[in-house]
């Protein structure tokens, strides 16, 4: 009877001993899982938060959290404003990815201690102290620019017909219309809105250059890229590579996500 006592004690030490180490690794693994920094994505202009539909999925299969700001688009205070509301609710460090406009919008929103890094895909880059209207005026204007609708409220859009030809000319028809159905009109007098920082001095930057762009100049995207000293991916699409090409946008930002661990 002893010895089959002492027996039981040995296999329920043994069992408190492996409930132990096993706590220990699912501790480790919820440690590991809170250190590696969420993604906050800021739109453009003429778009909402569903516009990274096709990104976002592929960052979360691989565990990342993922926030897609909602921009008012009515001025770069509100946009910003936003953008520092979603990145302070997070747990912990913050990616920061901007498309077109909202590259504006995280250079003033990203300067904080919460942000790692910084990604802008097809997107302005200014420095501190200029508008997104200040940028690329010894270049050619970009066609899909020059075709806004602005209403009597001071918003600008482009009609359904010009974000398929110029926005968005590599995507298929039928979900280019209904990116013209859900695109967000900007208040025009954001683009004359100065930043007061620039969050790619203080923190590493990754830049995807669209080389098909209608909407910023390709050139004027690289020079972005030179002078932020981005790590640079080009793509050989439109302007939203992240509808045509959302695989490849989704590595580099999950680059970025593995390099500011």
């Amino acid at each position: 009877m002893k010895a089959s006592i002492n027996t039981v004690l040995r296999n329920v030490a043994a069992a408190a001993a492996a409930a132990i180490a096993a706590a220990g690794t699912g501790f480790a693994h919820a440690a590991t899982a809170a250190e590696q920094p969420s993604v906050v994505i800021v739109h453009g202009a003429f778009a909402d938060g569903s516009d990274w539909a096709k990104v976002i999925p592929l960052l979360q299969a691989k565990g990342v959290k993922v926030t897609a700001v909602q921009n008012s688009l009515a001025s770069l205070a509100d946009d910003v404003a936003a953008t520092r509301r979603a990145i302070d609710n997070q747990p912990g460090k913050v990616v920061l990815v901007g498309h077109s406009w909202g590259g504006t919008v995280i250079t003033e929103a990203g300067a904080g201690d919460k942000v790692a890094s910084l990604v802008y895909v097809a997107a302005f880059a200014p420095d501190a102290g200029q508008a997104t209207a200040d940028l690329g005026k010894d270049l050619p204007p970009a066609p899909g620019i020059t075709k806004l609708t602005v209403d009597k409220f001071g918003f600008a859009s482009l009609s359904p017909a010009v974000l398929k030809e110029n926005f968005a000319q590599d995507v298929p028809a039928d979900h280019a219309a209904v990116m013209a159905a859900t695109q967000g009109p900007i208040a025009v007098k954001a683009f004359g809105e100065k930043t007061t920082v620039a969050a790619w001095k203080n923190h590493p930057s990754w830049y995807i250059v669209s080389k098909n762009d209608r909407m910023i100049q390709p050139d004027l995207e690289r020079r972005f890229a030179k002078a932020i000293g981005a790590k640079t991916t080009e793509l050989p699409t439109s302007h939203v590579p992240q509808q045509s090409r959302p695989a490849d946008v989704a590595k580099v930002i999950l680059d970025a996500v593995a390099a500011s661990k």
